[in-house]
């Protein structure tokens, strides 16, 4: 058996993280879903479990805030917040969240804490990561699947405090319909930056330059 356990999509479903859910037998989605059209296509893939995260407004009323299950002989309690767990533990093999957008994979008290990280827009250098855990014979493996964008070699993000100026830039040049390509060789940036850039401006609507600056450091 093979499960996808994701989280944080923020309205992005990517490509390369579309096409590995296809491979799998269920999908565990740690929340912050953010729009029932994403929760749909993850729905049409595979049978999926969601919990409901902070960025679910109403359209995600019924998606309950925890949830415990049983797969393949192995209990997983979910919850989007790991402190907002208001469940005993004590039958519990595998506790997924999210919520941080940071990859964890531990272990205390016997029991296995898994935050897959977010593999929805991406927060400045901030890996983009999935799980793929297998289940066989009684046992089980984990696989950290890391699709971050790479910068070219010696290539840096700029300064923080120029980040207000390269925004509006960036915003403004994509109004004026020019390309990706056009726009990072424009203001001498890393392409992957200006795709974090837009992806943020576009899917959020009536965000502005602090919003998305918020955004990229969350």
């Amino acid at each position: 058996m093979k499960i996808a356990i994701i989280s944080d999509t923020h309205s992005l479903l990517r490509p390369e993280v579309e096409e590995k859910l296809k491979d799998c037998d269920y999908i565990l989605h740690g929340g912050d879903i953010a729009s029932k059209e994403t929760f749909e296509r993850i729905n049409a893939i595979a049978p999926a479990y969601f919990v409901r995260g902070n960025a679910d407004k109403d359209w995600a009323e019924d998606i309950p805030k925890e949830l415990e299950i049983e797969l393949s002989g192995y209990n997983f309690y979910m919850v989007h917040n790991i402190k907002h767990i208001r469940h005993d533990l004590s039958d519990v093999d595998f506790v997924i969240y999210g919520h941080s957008h940071k990859y964890e994979n531990r272990e205390k008290d016997g029991i296995t804490y898994l935050n897959p990280g977010s593999c929805g827009p991406r927060r400045f250098t901030q890996p983009v990561t999935f799980m793929l855990m297998t289940i066989e014979k009684g046992s089980y493996s984990i696989e950290k699947v890391d699709i971050s964008p790479v910068l070219k070699k010696g290539a840096k993000y700029p300064p923080e405090k120029e980040m207000d100026k390269l925004i509006r830039n960036i915003i403004k040049d994509m109004d004026s319909n020019r390309t990706v390509d056009e726009i990072s060789k424009l203001n001498r940036v890393e392409k992957v930056l200006v795709e974090e850039i837009l992806q943020i401006y576009t899917t959020h609507s009536g965000i502005d330059v602090d919003g998305i600056l918020n955004r990229m450091k969350e």
